[in-house]
């Protein structure tokens, strides 16, 4: 099983975590998440990121999860890659979370395209029928 680590502004990967128990009706295994605060120095949490990054991995592999590329919780992830073994994704939502934790049984690669097309296919215009 492959692990995820959010990386996120504030609170938005607790509150994605949050949203996933209550659709699954259960908190997944090997998940985490760290919070970045305007006031922190990204030098100073890589140490944090990193421990937490080991706790959820349980061998296969970690896929971190981040909001806004370039920003600081993405340019943190960044710093803990390692190909193909701890890849990284941007702009996390819940549709891409979702989708990531049905296919995290699967090999990285197809996690990774998983749950790409699965944010892509999660915004959609809406209409009343």
């Amino acid at each position: 099983m492959i692990g995820i680590l959010l990386i996120t502004h504030g609170t938005f990967g607790e509150s994605l975590i949050q949203n996933v128990c209550h659709v699954l009706n259960k908190r997944p295994p090997l998940i985490a998440q760290l919070g970045v605060a305007a006031q922190d120095d990204p030098l100073d949490i890589l140490p944090l990121a990193r421990l937490l990054l080991n706790e959820v991995d349980g061998g296969q592999g970690v896929l971190v999860m981040s909001d806004i590329f370039g920003a600081t919780p993405a340019n943190l992830a960044l710093k803990l890659l390692v190909p193909g073994r701890v890849e990284g994704v941007a702009g996390v939502s819940l549709p891409m979370l979702l989708r990531a934790l049905t296919y995290r049984e699967k090999d990285m690669e197809t996690m990774l395209q998983k749950a790409v097309s699965g944010a892509r296919d999660g915004v959609m215009h809406m209409m009343h029928g």
